[in-house]
């Protein structure tokens, strides 16, 4: 994956970002965020810390795509691109995928660099995605863990193209299948991030891939040869990037094929997350049921995102049910955090989340996730506030730094808006705001240092009844970031944000009104 739009290729990026050094240098002079620098060098001195608590990090330097998570042995595989050389630079610098292992998606286990970087005059290694090849069609052992990934032998050149590594050891490390593509580049520069899955059948495999504007699918039967199938094109969303493609079914039989996308949709006041359509898939073709897409995340950080099946206790898949995970970053701003100073590493993801697919009354077919449920197995403390009556302002008496807080808001006369002040400072000058407004739900950071020197993406928007008089409201919260969800999960707010350690506070607020904040509870988690 590579910034979308106009930008540096992958490798000039890395090159730019690591000559800059390490520390506050990589800190852009006018970035809000500078505000927070201080406070991170001072931390890595006493000892605070900006890692989050319960959210996965790298383990140090450099981490983006996530990679989609494979199950083998009655754990999750997750991938995902890691930098070793981030802080100290090279003119090479380039990504490898490294490892982590879970069986909960919560605590995760590193497991160290599993396809390296450099193996081969083709360079680093970029976003694919790995498949347990079962039925042995590849020929390197039936049970054999294969990665087809994007590799750009000369970024001069229109050379971006899939090659295959191999492993026989479940997946801890792999070999590399020769020098030559097992997809060559037809002549185009954007041609990458292949996402593959088994079509069983038709007894073969599919492949989605990210060309600019249009997914391609592609067909093989031995993941080494690849022939092009059909294209999917969709303008207006800048270059699309790791694309997804799956079926899910839902409750009342309700069942469809989604194609996902990485896109930027900020010149027409879009998300920069992940797009995607529902629709029907024959095999070869993929018809959307609408023309322009949804978006499974609303904020400013859910980039780079993979869904995943959920498998049962016996390694069987769930049909009704998906996992989603997002890079907690933006190519706009993506060497910005304090987490540089304080903890040597530049990379956090979303927490692991839930898809389902729902039906609204309209009819539309939509997917809505919640935090994954196994992260009710690591509280450690819950704070039962009960229901509380606002008409103004309410400081709530607890204080922290990493929690989940949940509540429904409802009222019965007049109301303009509710919500909750996240991180907030104890003169309520600095906090981060999510809540609704007339008619719209909207979580707000401009109220604590974050990564957007724009000032552009301070605060996001989705849809809102306020004839409904209710809205329920859960927010994950942590050191470097806020993911809220309303409702029932169809609009989520991922961002980045870096209150400082000091701000502990929550504060309830209304407008234009009187609100009852039924079922306020605050849990922290340990991983």
């Amino acid at each position: 994956m590579t910034p979308p739009g106009p930008r540096l290729n992958r490798r000039a990026l890395f090159r730019t970002a690591t000559a800059l050094g390490a520390g506050a240098a990589l800190l852009p002079a006018a970035s809000p965020a500078q505000a927070a620098a201080p406070t991170a060098r001072k931390a890595k001195q006493t000892g605070a810390h900006y890692r989050d608590t319960y959210h996965f990090t790298v383990p140090d330097q450099w981490k983006n795509d996530p990679q989609r998570p494979i199950w083998i042995d009655g754990e999750y595989h997750y991938y995902y691109l890691y930098n070793p050389d981030y802080l100290t630079g090279g003119t090479e610098s380039g990504t490898t995928w490294r490892l982590a292992t879970s069986t909960d998606l919560v605590a995760f286990r590193d497991r160290g660099v599993a396809v390296p970087k450099d193996t081969t005059a083709n360079g680093d290694v970029w976003s694919g995605c790995a498949v347990v090849d079962t039925g042995n069609t590849a020929g390197f052992g039936a049970g054999a863990v294969i990665v087809v990934v994007t590799m750009e032998p000369d970024s001069t050149a229109d050379t971006q193209a899939q090659y295959l590594y191999y492993s026989t050891d479940g997946g801890r490390s792999f070999t590399h299948h020769g020098t030559d593509p097992v997809l060559p580049n037809p002549g185009v520069k954007d041609f990458r991030d292949p996402k593959v899955i088994r079509d069983e059948e038709r007894g073969r495999w599919v492949m989605a891939l990210a060309e600019k504007t249009k997914v391609g699918i592609y067909h093989s039967d031995d993941l080494k040869s690849w022939t092009y199938a059909s294209g999917f094109l969709h303008d207006g969303l800048g270059t699309l990037e790791c694309p997804d493609l799956f079926h899910i079914t839902g409750t009342g039989g309700a069942a469809t094929w989604v194609l996902g996308v990485s896109a930027n949709g900020k010149a027409s006041g879009l998300p920069n997350t992940y797009a995607y359509w529902t629709g029907s898939f024959d095999g070869t073709a993929f018809t959307p049921d609408a023309a322009d897409p949804q978006w499974l995340d609303h904020g400013f950080d859910f980039y780079g995102a993979v869904t995943f099946d959920k498998h049962r206790a016996d390694g069987s898949v769930d049909p009704a049910m998906r996992y989603a995970i997002g890079w907690m970053n933006n190519w706009d701003y993506p060497n910005t955090t304090p987490t540089i100073d304080s903890d040597g590493f530049n990379g956090t993801d979303s927490i692991v989340r839930e898809v389902t697919l729902r039906k609204d009354a309209s009819g539309t077919l939509f997917l809505a996730t919640a935090p994954v449920s196994a992260l009710d197995a690591h509280v450690s403390k819950t704070v039962d506030l009960g229901d509380l009556t606002v008409d103004g302002q309410l400081a709530l008496s607890y204080s922290g730094i990493s929690y989940e807080l949940t509540c429904e808001i409802s009222w019965a006369g007049a109301l303009t808006g509710a919500g909750v002040q996240l991180r907030r400072s104890v003169d309520g000058g600095r906090h981060i705001d999510a809540g609704v407004y007339d008619d719209f739900a909207f979580v707000n950071r401009r109220g604590v240092p974050n990564p957007d020197a724009s000032g552009k993406y301070q605060e996001s928007h989705t849809p809102f009844d306020a004839r409904t008089r209710s809205v329920r409201l859960r927010a994950l919260v942590d050191r470097t970031t806020v993911e809220v969800f309303f409702d029932d999960g169809r609009y989520v707010h991922s961002m980045e944000a870096f209150p400082y350690l000091v701000d502990t506070g929550i504060a309830l607020f209304t407008t234009g009104g009187a609100a009852v904040f039924r079922n306020t509870v605050i849990r922290e988690f340990t991983v």
